[in-house]
């Protein structure tokens, strides 16, 4: 079937999805394939569930007229958003980068939204199936999009952009995360800066960060939006506190690698004339959720459970942010970070020699990779020699900093520091 068929199939109701297990009435069914799943086979069972239509790719399911049969169901879900993209008359601002992205579309989407009918990338759904939903989600009422990119090899935020066609762009930073795919820094900065090159090729807006060099020296040639030079940041006792003229912002938000998230946020809000009381609100009024710097306090101890994602950069920023925070007590609990490929060992290495030398009363270093460091402090192999230690020798009176990549699920470790 031609694509504007399906869209006119799709515009019916403005919905599509993937899962059955969150089906909505009269929406679009894509019956995507993965490496260990059909969805060709669940096509009957999200018509069952009240879809309007599932798109299949393999011709056993095509059972009815209720199921469309396409040549790729993947290629066909990105055509109808990127055709669904050049009927929307709105602005569209995509962000990627290294660190802070999830918080800063959070961050971003909060302050609009006080003003304007936004819509936002949910979770973290970034790559080449989360950014066609994220602008199928878009619909007639929405005022201005806002789409999280996500990359881990060479040319994906190029292909994004084909399908998100972004009027203004923003890059959080350039750190050492997917090193594996990207192949090194340099791979990384080139990655993301296809965001750039996209602005620059198709006459659109960047914002900048006037503090970062890098930022500054790879946008050029594009019309860039800097930050607002009146924009002051102090820790507060862990919480990040802001100066926006005269107004101060008391924030959720931990750490002074949060400071350009929070002005990236302040400075699109008011390019985009959403007021400084209304961006103060947003700003104060954002608590982080997901496992992502959240501060939880339990009867014996306060925790900083940071257990979503972690790269050598993020993870250097937390371990030295969390060094300067007041605590008669603080223990550290750092798990494996993934896709570094060659660099594992010595990135690894190098995260077990910053953090020893902060000298913190409790250290523990969990995972396959952080195992072969050198150390004075203790090593886990497995999350579950962790665990039957903090049985034996429970934690009590301390701050603790929990920090890992997302296939460690550190945040199973919680309920042992109640």
């Amino acid at each position: 079937m031609e694509i504007e068929k399906i869209y006119n199939l799709y515009s019916t109701y403005y919905l599509a999805d993937t899962d059955t297990r969150t089906i909505r009435k009269n929406t679009l069914f894509f019956a995507l394939k993965g490496a260990n799943f059909n969805g060709n086979t669940f096509a009957n069972k999200a018509i069952a569930k009240g879809a309007s239509f599932a798109i299949i790719d393999e011709i056993a399911y095509h059972t009815g007229p209720q199921t469309i049969l396409v040549d790729n169901v993947l290629n066909t879900l990105q055509a109808l958003a990127r055709y669904h993209r050049k009927q929307l008359k709105i602005p569209i601002l995509a962000l990627t980068g290294s660190n802070g992205k999830t918080t800063t579309k959070e961050l971003i989407n909060a302050v609009l939204s006080k003003k304007y009918t936004t819509t936002a990338t949910q979770g973290n759904l970034n790559n080449h199936i989360g950014v066609p939903l994220t602008l199928l989600s878009m619909t007639p009422e929405t005022e201005i999009g806002i789409v999280e990119m996500g990359a881990n090899h060479q040319k994906e935020i190029e292909f994004l952009c084909t399908l998100a066609a972004p009027d203004y762009g923003y890059i959080t930073n350039f750190g050492k995360a997917h090193l594996e795919g990207f192949g090194g820094l340099e791979g990384v900065i080139q990655g993301k800066s296809e965001l750039y090159a996209f602005l620059r090729a198709h006459n659109k807006h960047a914002f900048v960060n006037p503090k970062d060099a890098l930022q500054i020296s790879k946008s050029e040639g594009i019309r860039r939006i800097y930050f607002p030079e009146n924009i002051a940041f102090q820790s507060a006792a862990p919480f990040v506190k802001v100066t926006l003229g005269s107004a101060e912002i008391h924030s959720t938000l931990i750490g002074d690698y949060n400071y350009s998230n929070i002005a990236a946020a302040i400075a699109i809000g008011l390019y985009f004339e959403v007021s400084p009381k209304a961006i103060k609100t947003a700003i104060a009024g954002y608590v982080p959720n997901n496992n992502r710097s959240q501060i939880l306090t339990t009867a014996n101890n306060q925790l900083i459970l940071d257990a979503y994602n972690a790269n050598p950069s993020s993870m250097k920023a937390a371990i030295a942010n969390f060094s300067k925070l007041p605590a008669a007590f603080q223990t550290v609990i750092l798990g494996d970070m993934f896709e570094l490929g060659a660099t594992a060992e010595k990135e690894h290495q190098a995260i077990v020699d910053f953090t020893d030398g902060c000298f913190f009363e409790n250290t523990y270093y969990v995972g396959a990779l952080f195992s072969k460091t050198t150390t004075k402090n203790l090593q886990f192999k497995t999350f579950e020699s962790l665990q039957e230690h903090l049985i034996a020798q429970p934690i009590k009176a301390h701050s603790i900093l929990i920090k890992g990549s997302r296939g460690m699920r550190l945040e199973r470790i919680v309920p042992l520091l109640g």
